[in-house]
């Protein structure tokens, strides 16, 4: 399984950006995905998460500004940010937990994408 972020760049205060984040690379099926970010000198963060069945989890930095959606049919989850502030500039990683089934053998996973940069000026 991999996964292909895409939607960072620069955007002033009170801006929007939406991130992509799409998982390719075979039959398996994914569970929770979401998305963390790591600033400068600090630990990646959770962000947001969304499980397969819908249910959301958010940083409590972020609540009300962001909002996490996933389209199962195309693998792919996405993170909308609104009302952006400078101590959101980070790199952006999604990630997916996944499961695949090869010759009856299962194997479960958790895969990370590359990272996208947000830097939100002031």
């Amino acid at each position: 399984v991999q996964l292909q972020a895409s939607g960072g760049g620069l955007v002033q205060a009170g801006g929007s950006l939406r991130l992509s984040c799409a998982a390719s690379g075979g039959d398996f099926r994914l569970n929770n995905m979401g998305w963390h970010r790591q600033a400068p000198g600090k630990q990646r963060e959770l962000v947001a998460t969304m499980s397969s069945g819908g249910s959301t989890t958010y940083a409590d930095s972020v609540k009300g500004r962001v909002t996490i959606s996933r389209d199962n049919a195309k693998n792919t989850v996405y993170l909308q940010m609104n009302t952006l502030k400078p101590e959101d500039t980070a790199v952006y990683y999604c990630e997916a937990d996944y499961i695949v089934i090869t010759d009856g053998t299962v194997v479960v996973g958790r895969e990370w994408g590359q990272g996208t940069q947000v830097t939100v000026s002031s």
